[in-house]
């Protein structure tokens, strides 16, 4: 048990004899804290060459639940293509099991453990789907609200009764507070709009969030825009 609270901290894994280690992104209470029948894959960060990726995904079988753990250092610039790649490539398998999932592994400090986040029905659009991406907010709905995450300190919600005067926050964690306000309108669809440079962290901990906003989680978009 003290090996395995160790890990939460930094998860180790060795390749070709060399050790690497991923940091993994902490979470202050995770639904989930156990996962069954798991195969992994890893994202590490290198720091002297900080604007790079390596992804070794050589244990992952599509048949089982997949813990893809990325460190917390790197931005979704450049860990959302790689989770992209991963989604295709066990979506497309020959040999798959509709049961098994995708989750972020996590430290989960309120319990010193690691804690999940499950992202499998999540379709990420990514820059590079830039005319969708304008499509699909071009179309302005009052059911719908738009909100965009440029730091954990500057999040706008656009939509509804905001449509000529967006309403800003400076504080992620009012984010549940202020989607009350918009109670008394008809509310039918949420979209997410994050910013690339974002850390991993800074999005879990946006994800995080979003796992408790009680009644507005069912409306939120399965398709999640990388900007």
């Amino acid at each position: 048990m003290k090996k395995l609270i160790l890990l939460c901290f930094i998860l180790l894994t060795v390749s070709c004899g060399e050790k690497k280690v991923v940091q993994l992104p902490e979470i202050k209470n995770s639904k989930i804290t156990e996962v069954n029948d798991i195969s992994h894959a890893y994202l590490f960060f290198n720091e002297s060459m900080p604007d790079s990726v390596e992804l070794n995904r050589k244990n992952l079988i599509s048949t089982t639940n997949w813990l893809i753990n990325v460190d917390k250092r790197l931005t979704l610039k450049q860990v959302m293509p790689q989770i992209k790649f991963l989604q295709d490539k066990k979506n497309n398998s020959s040999h798959k099991n509709e049961n098994a999932k995708n989750y972020f592994t996590c430290h989960n400090t309120s319990r010193n453990d690691l804690g999940f986040l499950e992202f499998t029905d999540v379709v990420y659009q990514l820059s590079d789907s830039i005319g969708s991406f304008k499509e699909f907010n071009t179309l302005w709905d009052n059911s719908k609200i738009e909100i965009y995450v440029e730091s954990l300190n500057k999040i706008t919600f656009a939509g509804g009764s905001t449509r000529n005067n967006a309403l800003e926050i400076t504080n992620i964690h009012n984010l549940n507070k202020t989607l009350n306000d918009f109670s008394s309108l008809n509310i039918q669809r949420i979209s997410i709009n994050v910013k690339q440079s974002l850390t991993f962290q800074d999005y879990i901990t946006v994800k995080s969030i979003l796992e408790n906003i009680g009644m507005w989680q069912n409306l939120i978009d399965e398709n999640e825009f990388i900007y």
